[in-house]
């Protein structure tokens, strides 16, 4: 990947040396030009380049080397058919898409729906086969033709899975079809002699590269929101392990501060200028590589750190691959790409150099895409003031925004109530029936959507014409708790709209977020047993709360505004202050009642006893289990306690004890044994349990895609063979469920996010 000049990383380069022809079917070799303007050795092009159209669309059109193309067409047709089976879903498709299940939908168009199961294996079919053709660069047009109409269907299909790489892997297939990614290192190259090793348009890497650019820069502008310089987006990531190096140096908060938030802004905000430039691009290189590579350990996004890492070769010279696998050894050449240098010339491009090969319509057609495009993808993110039914607290649908992970929230209270219209009888909803998703209580659009369906299919329960209502508690970057939907209406009857604001939004009360500074004192003064929860509340309204019977020393402070305390049992009432508190019931309702003209402020504080007991316990078990093994225990066990004496590896102690704290402490101790032994594993070991977790996954996924095909193709077999079908696919890991990791992760606190 070696370069000379300083134009491999412009979005614009000369490719001249790529045109060797030698005969009249091929272009004539450029002559060397002997001085080039500074405009040209930085940028690659000329400013007489852009004087005109004409020339404007030469440059656009000029013939490119298209080996860096291929290679990245191949790369990107690789991980979408790895992606198919994990983020887009089809190895537990029978789970979202079950037939005859009660499950209310979130689609982009309320008109789409979902096929039947076995169709819609049919459909990951088609898309794993475009994707698979994408790859090879077999039948590459109708490939991408079925990848793109068959991911843009899924994505459309539920808009709880939306996300920013999601979208973009929509745009880069777009963006393929209609390029000429085809011409090297693919099986249609082998089946058509004319377009093999063929130059590409340079528009075909424009385009690319400066949709990466956006990726990159649009992200660091959206994070140059107050909230993730000040460090309250991602605070929770400086505990990760990845941070252990920067902590022996940095405390928690700095490396919070100053790595996670401040290294991401820069990184973000840079990484697209340094791509571009010969002198810049191996630190670029190296930054944007480490930083994929660890958020591919911090985050559950499927492929993108890997697609992210496939497009940074796309700012070196075209003609990288060539060089890089010429090193192989001669034996391989046969399935490696083409090392020779120069490429063939196509109709796509613009050759100045040959009388007669001036600009056509499709290459005009190709410079007006390019800028069109490139126009509407910087005015996307920015478009929110056009869908304004989709903005809440923050702008839009998360996922074509780029403002990854600026914003972060906690949910704290969720209550949905519904009246019957006909009778007035009241009731509760379980937060998430006939749901599989959570993103609704965000977003009011969803919310809308879901009011709808639970109006449709309560009617089976004897529920007639229902009237519901949200009461959704929300802490966005660390804020006050508070509710993000006004409690008071029913969304059924709602007006919603995507081109109006929504009226029953409740403001995000952005004035009280310097208190944010006060929380973090207030729990640094607490002991480890002791919570706390800010709540935040609107003139007129009250917080219904139930105390569980586990929580004791539960007390309410005010700390801004005034509020009216009722405790529901004892029918009395308590009028706070600022500075007062209450102690609150356990195992009973109280209602907390904002009576100030401006918005109030409190906090809960209270204790787990259960919990604190328990540790208690575990303590002492813990002190006489450790004299127990050094010799300085000198009474004799009672047989409760017994277990306590068997060797660290004896599964058969847990199942021996028969007092509960016992074995809920032994098997305490084991999980945090296999959690150590996992996290100590070395890289073997870990690339083994990876495997063999993504082997099984990929099997279920093929092993029920097989089945469903058999079912349309021959019918329904009987249902004890089709149930024997889907338990073999079910099949696990045989020395361990495929949730275990997960269970160890809630037992251990520093657990890998």
């Amino acid at each position: 990947m070696e370069a000379g000049d300083a134009t491999a990383g412009a979005f614009v380069r000369r490719d001249g040396d790529d045109q060797t022809a030698k005969d009249q079917h091929k272009a004539p070799k450029r002559e060397q030009t002997p001085t080039r303007s500074k405009m040209e050795q930085i940028f690659g092009f000329k400013k007489e380049d852009l004087t005109s159209w004409h020339s404007f669309v030469s440059l656009l059109n000029r013939p490119t080397d298209p080996a860096s193309l291929g290679i990245f067409r191949c790369l990107f047709g690789l991980l979408m058919v790895i992606d198919i089976t994990q983020e887009r879903g089809l190895s537990n498709l029978d789970y979202k898409y079950l037939d005859g299940a009660p499950v209310c939908r979130f689609p982009l168009f309320n008109f789409l729906q979902p096929l039947p199961l076995d169709w819609m294996y049919l459909v990951y079919v088609v898309m794993f086969l475009g994707a698979s053709g994408i790859m090879l660069g077999c039948f590459y047009r109708l490939s991408c033709l079925m990848f793109l109409s068959t991911y843009w269907y899924i994505f459309f299909l539920d808009k709880t899975t939306w996300n920013n790489h999601s979208y973009l892997y929509g745009l880069i297939g777009f963006q393929l079809t209609l390029m000429d990614g085809n011409r090297y290192w693919s099986i249609d190259g082998l089946r058509r002699p004319s377009i093999r090793n063929a130059h590409v348009p340079l528009w075909n890497y424009t385009l690319l590269r400066a949709q990466i650019f956006i990726v990159y820069f649009i992200a660091g502008v959206k994070k140059l929101d107050a909230d993730w310089v000040e460090g309250y987006s991602m605070s929770y990531l400086a505990h990760h392990w990845l941070f252990d190096p920067f902590k022996l140096i940095l405390p928690v908060e700095l490396v919070s501060l100053l790595v996670v938030h401040g290294g991401g802004l820069i990184l973000d905000l840079t990484a697209g200028y340094l791509l571009f430039f010969d002198v810049t691009r191996p630190y670029a290189f190296f930054f944007v590589s480490y930083f994929h590579c660890m958020n591919s350990q911090l985050f559950s996004i499927g492929m993108f750190p890997y697609t992210m890492l496939a497009t940074s070769p796309l700012f070196c010279y075209p003609d990288w691959p060539r060089n890089f696998f010429a090193h192989f050894p001669s034996f391989l050449r046969a399935v490696l790409p083409l090392t020779s240098p120069g490429s063939q010339p196509s109709p796509s491009c613009v050759y100045e150099e040959i009388q007669g090969s001036g600009t056509q319509l499709k290459h005009k057609l190709g410079a007006i895409f390019t800028v069109l495009y490139l126009m509407e993808q910087f005015f996307m993110p920015y478009s929110h003031f056009i869908t304004q039914g989709y903005n809440n607290w923050t702008n839009g649908l998360y996922g074509y925004s780029w403002d990854m992970m600026v914003h972060s929230r906690s949910h704290q209270h969720v209550k949905i109530t519904y009246k019957d219209r006909k009778t007035g009888e009241t009731g509760y909803l379980n937060p998430g029936v006939f749901t599989q998703s959570r993103r609704w209580k965000d977003h009011g659009d969803m919310l809308k959507q879901y009011a709808t369906c639970l109006h449709q299919y309560l009617p089976r329960y004897n529920i007639s014409d229902p009237e519901i209502y949200f009461d959704i508690w929300v802490s966005i970057n660390e804020r006050f708790q508070q509710r993000i939907f006004d409690p008071r209406v029913d969304i059924v009857r709602a007006e919603w709209s995507p081109f109006k604001p929504n009226k029953w939004l409740m403001p995000l009360l952005v004035d009280l977020s310097p208190w944010r500074t006060k929380f973090q004192e207030i729990e640094g003064s607490l002991d480890n047993q002791t919570e706390i929860v800010f709540i935040a509340d609107f003139p007129g309204l009250h917080l219904e709360n139930f105390v569980s019977e586990d929580l004791g020393n539960t007390s309410i402070q005010v700390l801004q505004g005034q509020v009216n305390v009722e405790i529901v049992e004892e029918k009395k009432n308590y009028t706070l202050q600022p500075g007062e508190q209450i102690k609150v019931p356990a195992g009973a309702y109280h209602k907390v009642y904002t009576v100030s003209e401006d918005p109030s402020c409190y906090m809960y504080v209270y204790v787990n006893t259960t919990e604190a007991a328990l540790q208690k316990n575990f303590t002492k078990l813990y002190e006489i289990q450790e004299r127990v093994r050094n010799g300085t225990e000198t009474e004799p066990l009672p047989p409760e306690l017994q277990p306590l004496m068997a060797a660290d590896d004896d599964e058969g102690s847990e199942v021996n004890a028969t007092d509960p704290i016992v074995r809920l402490f032994l098997k305490r101790q084991r999980r945090m044994k296999e959690v150590k032994k996992r996290r100590e594993a070395g890289v073997l070991e870990r690339l083994q349990r990876f495997a063999v977790k993504k082997y099984y996954t990929i099997r279920r996924g093929i092993l029920m895609t097989a089945i469903a095909m058999r079912n349309l193709a021959v019918g329904l077999p009987p249902l004890e063979q089709l149930t024997r079908e889907v338990a073999y696919a079910n099949m696990k890991e045989p020395q361990a469920e495929a949730s275990q990791d997960e269970r160890l992760k809630d037992e251990v606190g520093h657990a890998e996010l």
